[in-house]
């Protein structure tokens, strides 16, 4: 066998042991990473997650025949789109996406480029001579002179996010020294258990999935009640609404039973309900209030046993 078809088995052979031994897959985008910066992760992901990098068309050739012996391998056909790679894990899947992340380095921008995010050149002095003034006005950058040199007079917004970059941002920016850009590996999408979803799920909390479910719940009672089929969500809405028709229904007909007791015994004296709380409170208030203190008498204002009119 040739050396690029001994590669080729050697990766397949390669891939199908880690879909056989790894539960989870990170999809990982490798867009602007270089090889030091790869190398650097993985050695901080040894012993808890391995990368795996090739070519789509090769993964996917190997994922179509790891579908035929086992279906649920299907979703990651479709993470197979653009500069990814996969990160197979054992481990908390959290864990090693922070892992993944927190490697970045900074970069400076590059034409044609997509801006990760906006840029801002900030006011102040450049440390540029005066000569490099026409360079600042073709770009329409407001400049003046200042102790022998140019001097950004406003902020500049000279890069908008997701919009490709120009040449003439590349040579400013190149001019004053400014690489903001951070590039590291970025992790789109997991599989697990035959489900493929996106990244931000992981930073879902225990109360965020809580108030998803309830979110849930209430649709589907809502659902019921309003088609008539009872479910497990809409049941105890069901009782509550059955018990108030049979309140009414005593309240009309004079019947008795003792749920209904309550509400008849108010609907026929609502003052005895209406004066027995504020003189619930009133007693608690009096309780609670300290008796006030007797004032003293001050000396100045007796008149001592005489008048002066007298």
């Amino acid at each position: 066998m040739s050396t690029k078809r001994e590669r080729k088995v050697a990766f397949r052979a390669r891939m199908v042991e880690y879909l056989e031994s790894y539960k989870a897959i990170l999809v990982i985008n490798v867009d602007n990473v270089g090889s030091s910066q790869l190398q650097q992760v993985r050695i901080a992901l040894r012993g808890k997650a391995v990368i795996l990098m090739g070519k789509n068309t090769m993964m996917r050739a190997v994922i179509r025949e790891q579908i035929e012996k086992a279906p649920q391998y299907a979703p990651i056909l479709d993470a197979l789109n653009g500069n990814v790679g996969f990160c197979f894990t054992n481990e908390n899947l959290t864990e090693v996406r922070d892992l993944i992340v927190e490697n970045k380095v900074p970069a400076g921008a590059r034409t044609g480029a997509f801006a990760p995010k906006d840029v801002w050149v900030p006011r102040g002095p450049t440390g540029l001579d005066p000569g490099s003034t026409q360079f600042f006005q073709a770009l329409n950058i407001a400049t003046k002179i200042s102790r022998g040199s140019i001097e950004i007079v406003t902020d500049v917004h000279l890069i908008k996010i997701k919009e490709r970059i120009s040449s003439s941002a590349v040579a400013l920016l190149a001019k004053l020294n400014i690489k903001p850009f951070f590039y590291g590996i970025k992790c789109v999408q997991v599989y697990e258990a035959g489900c493929l979803y996106d990244v931000k799920v992981l930073d879902l909390t225990e109360a965020d999935m809580m108030n998803k479910f309830w979110t849930g719940v209430n649709m589907v009672a809502a659902v019921s009640l309003a088609i008539g089929y009872p479910t497990l969500a809409s049941l105890p809405h069901s009782f509550a609404n059955a018990f108030k028709q049979l309140v009414a229904v005593a309240v009309e007909t004079n019947y008795d039973f003792p749920e209904a007791q309550p509400f008849k015994d108010y609907l026929a004296d609502p003052s005895a309900f209406a004066a027995a709380a504020p003189a619930a409170g009133a007693a608690t208030d009096a309780a609670a209030a300290p008796e006030p203190e007797p004032e003293e008498e001050d000396e100045e204002d007796e008149d001592m046993g005489f008048s002066l009119f007298d």
